[in-house]
């Protein structure tokens, strides 16, 4: 294989091997770092950008989410000496940020002194495997999947020929749960609870990612077999994912190439023996409870962070608490803390925020992000979120760390000048069927300015109240998504338009573009309607929103769209 047509990353690895590179670690100097250095460093944890080459962040494993008190109060002494932000990532890990060039090492040191890991974080490696926070412990668990979790990572841990050597990243998540608060389909594969017969297993699904739904391989696995499918699959991966083009390394493209039959042909091989074909999916959404009666009669309490965030004071506190009272303390890739184990539905504390439906990236925290959750909530009706349950992914840019298009509503931090002076806003995303794999979200609008957004937002939630449906999966399902796209966009904008909130009807099949349009003109006879519909959401969106003066795109020479 040539190198010149290797992408970036991969003429790295072949001069030389992330494990080699990592001997030289010791004698590193941070405050020298060249471009290869910032490469290999996300192997072990350890990353910034071209935009803050002085501010570092290390990103630590927390496998399955469990985590021990004794490690997580250690954790805490650390951000407090160092005075760190901390967040708790989407994949039920941790990220330390705002650490100084000049205390790198030493932290990346005190970390690894534990028995927390940073190693394969980030970077082309199988990431931090994830699970149900209740694996094991609630009447719905039918296998519990941590110990499986252990084997793979240590597997892959510090094995020289995996370290930073897959074409791409692997996200991985696993449930022996019939009942999961959070999806797993947006991961590259996902083990999900099935039963074949009378035995409980999982069956397999692959290729998803933050804007596709993993697909169903047809393939069902006993509890004992899985370690041994994800050592092929790790292998196959290996040897034939592509390394070319960076876009196009994900597990998905090569699905894309070759097929699922193709890619099941490669794991084969490694594997050894024939695949059973899938069994009966055991799969039920579950709800939020603060308070959750375990099977040993004991119970958990889900403290709600600040969109993520922590402080070296509340993990003291929650440290604390739960070993007083001989507690377990796992993270959920809700970004939320559990405490396992309580005699009572009660503690002497509450959550600082409603954020149990939320799922945020790092927001200003990534020098890649436009905006944060954690500092913009006044931008969202909170409150009417968390009235009905409402799953929301915030991305503050477009690599989707939110989980955007896998929720009830996603968002996207940008700017534009489409509106006026260069502002921030952000891309609407709503109908997502993601709790089944079904479908990922469908795009409201490209662009909405902050300073509008809650009142679209609310909008949104408005209209599915009307609905009178129970859950905003099955709105999605029985109405939005049997409407075309633009025709979505369009119903809300006439909606804005008129200050009303009129319910789009129940749509069990598909409208054509005239059916469409006449119900949109018999309901708002005064909204203009261009017969391009994507134009016309362009045009109604920038006459509503324009921040000041006259939109800066439109150029009175061009004609508008024929209107009605």
């Amino acid at each position: 294989m040539s190198e010149e047509i290797l992408n970036k990353r991969e003429r790295y690895k072949a001069r030389l091997k992330p494990i080699d590179y990592y001997k030289e670690f010791e004698s590193l100097d941070f405050e020298s770092l060249g471009e290869g250095d910032r490469f290999y460093l996300q192997d072990f944890g350890i990353f910034t950008t071209d935009f803050l080459e002085d501010e570092f962040t290390i990103r630590i494993r927390i496998p399955g989410g469990r985590i021990t008190t004794e490690n997580f109060q250690k954790v805490a002494e650390i951000v407090k000496e160092y005075d760190l932000t901390i967040v708790l990532t989407a994949r039920g890990g941790i990220q330390l940020h705002d650490i100084y060039v000049d205390d790198i090492r030493e932290i990346w040191d005190k970390i690894n002194a534990t028995t927390l890991t940073t190693w394969q974080s980030f970077g082309d490696n199988i990431r931090n495997i994830v699970t149900d926070a209740y694996d094991g412990v609630i009447n719905e668990s039918e296998i519990e999947c941590y110990p499986i979790i252990q084997q793979m990572q240590e597997f892959i841990l510090e094995n020289p020929r995996y370290v930073g050597m897959l074409p791409r990243r692997v996200s991985i998540g696993i449930s022996g749960n019939s009942v999961n608060v959070s999806s797993f389909f947006a991961n590259d594969i996902y083990f999900a609870l099935a039963k074949k017969d009378t035995t409980f297993g999982f069956n397999v699904y692959m290729g998803g990612k933050n804007t596709e739904v993993a697909q169903d391989a047809n393939i069902f696995l006993e509890k004992e077999e899985v370690f041994e499918f994800f050592k092929a699959f790790t292998e196959a991966f290996y040897l034939h994912g592509s390394r070319f083009s960076r876009s196009k390394t994900r597990l998905f493209y090569l699905i894309e190439d070759i097929g699922m039959d193709g890619l099941k042909e490669h794991i084969k091989k490694e594997y050894k023996k024939d695949f059973v074909s899938a069994g009966q999916l055991e799969l039920h959404k579950g709800e939020f409870q603060e308070f959750r009666e375990l099977k040993d009669g004991k119970f958990a309490f889900v403290y709600q962070t600040n969109f993520s965030k922590l402080d070296a004071d509340e993990m003291s506190m929650l440290a604390s608490f739960a070993t007083k009272e001989n507690a377990e303390i796992r993270f959920g890739i809700d970004q939320n803390i559990y405490i396992l184990g309580l005699n009572t539905k009660e503690v002497p504390f509450s959550s600082p925020s409603q954020s149990s439906t939320v799922v945020a990236c790092a927001g200003n925290l990534c020098p890649f992000a436009v905006w944060s959750i954690k500092e913009d909530t006044k931008y969202l009706p909170l409150d009417l979120i968390q009235k009905h349950s409402i799953f929301v992914g915030f991305s503050g840019c477009v690599k989707g760390c939110g989980r955007h298009r896998h929720t009830d509503i996603g968002l996207i931090g940008l700017k534009t000048n489409h509106f006026g002076d260069t502002d921030a806003g952000s891309r609407v995303f709503i109908g997502a069927e993601h709790s089944y794999g079904q479908s990922i979200g469908r795009e409201l609008f490209s662009m909405v300015p902050f300073v509008h957004l809650k009142e679209v937002v609310t909008l949104i939630i408005n209209l599915y109240e009307l609905s009178a449906y129970s859950d905003f999966e099955e709105y999605a399902r029985e109405s939005l998504n049997n409407y075309s796209q633009d025709f979505v966009s369009l119903w809300h904008l006439a909606n804005l338009e008129a200050k009303r909130s009129i319910l789009l009807p129940p749509c069990k099949e598909p409208l054509s573009i005239t059916e469409e349009k006449n119900l949109l003109m018999g309901t708002f006879p005064s909204f203009q309607i261009g017969e391009d519909f994507k134009q016309t959401v362009s045009i109604k969106s920038k006459e509503l929103w324009t921040i000041e003066g006259a939109d800066p795109m439109y150029k009175p020479k061009i004609a508008r769209p024929n209107f009605r």
